[in-house]
């Protein structure tokens, strides 16, 4: 939580300071391509990170800058798009060390394009696949980015920081366990280590997990479709990318999800049967929540008191999801 020597990330990027020396960069960048900046607008902020529409001569651009949780997004975004050019824009302009990334305008998202189809979202989920098999083979390249590491082998031992942090908070604090969800997670943390066993073990290699791949977070670009918004990323195992994507789908209730994800499964051809896929994505879903629950702990680092009391139970609510699972409800 933000205190009187941290401000707020909010209340940085709204500050006169901050918005005058994003204003002097945008202007050298935009200015190098020859043409002018004519107005900056800031219509999102968050506690970890801020949107502006920049208009210029030359049409729109978007500036995006995130908190220290999530800093490596535009050097992500910036090698992604060198590995996998047909699924991933490069930035116009990126300042890596501060979290800074100037993208083009892409228009209207596939989700505010049309509602999407069956076919939208296998398109959707095989891009990704393959974007997972070629960023795989970088791994080292992919890592240095310094995207968080959230590898099974780690996930027991996140969870019980986790658990234990959370735990520690003082009463009152929207992000505290209480007791008893405390007590079952404790319980559950065999079933935590086993999952990530389970998933070690598979033959899926770590990659990168989007961490929120829908429609809203796609363009559709010359007829393909481009990726975009990787602050919540994490090199972890590739099966995870299908959780938010699956709640999505049945939140929607529109399109079934049983050949989605079989488009996602064949696209990393594996040969991996039935009966091993389902404990796979069984134990995917223990390891996300645990990881889903840890990125909403590193966003929030830096909020006010009034954006903890906002999104303060994101962190208790994804990993309460592990006591979910053990009890067959997930």
């Amino acid at each position: 939580m933000a205190g009187a020597l941290t401000p707020a990330f909010s209340a940085v990027v709204t500050g006169a300071a901050w918005q005058a020396d994003v204003r002097a960069w945008l202007d050298r960048v935009v200015a190098s391509r020859g043409h002018e900046v004519t107005s900056v607008a800031q219509p999102r902020v968050r506690p970890w990170s801020t949107q502006l529409v920049v208009e210029t001569t030359s049409g729109r651009l978007w500036f995006k800058a995130g908190s220290a949780a999530m800093t490596f997004e535009p050097g992500l975004q910036t090698l992604l798009a060198r590995l996998v050019p047909q699924e991933v824009d490069a930035p116009v302009a990126a300042v890596p060390e501060q979290g800074w990334m100037l993208t083009a305008d892409r228009g209207t998202t596939l989700a505010d394009s049309r509602e999407p189809t069956q076919d939208d979202w296998v398109a959707v989920l095989r891009a990704w696949a393959r974007l997972q098999r070629v960023a795989a083979q970088y791994a080292d390249e992919v890592r240095r980015t310094g995207l968080p590491d959230h590898t099974p082998q780690g996930a027991a031992d996140r969870f019980g920081v986790l658990v234990e942090r959370l735990t520690a908070l003082p009463t009152g604090h929207p992000a505290r366990l209480p007791d008893d969800v405390a007590a079952s997670l404790r319980d559950a943390h065999p079933t935590v280590a086993q999952a990530a066993r389970t998933l070690a073990a598979g033959p899926y290699p770590a990659s990168v997990q989007h961490g929120d791949l829908h429609p809203g977070n796609v363009f559709v670009v010359d007829g393909g479709l481009r990726v975009f918004d990787f602050g919540d990323a994490q090199w972890a195992h590739p099966l995870e990318t299908l959780m938010v994507s699956r709640a999505v789908v049945e939140h929607t209730g529109r399109v079934p999800w049983a050949p989605v994800q079989a488009a996602f499964v064949a696209e990393w051809d594996l040969s991996v049967d039935d009966g091993a896929l389902g404990e796979l994505l069984r134990a995917a879903s223990v390891t996300h929540a645990v990881n889903r629950s840890w990125a909403w702990w590193g966003a929030l680092a830096e909020a006010s008191d009034a954006e903890w009391a906002d999104w303060g139970e994101a962190p208790v609510r994804h990993l309460a999801r592990v006591v979910d699972v053990v009890a067959g409800q997930a």
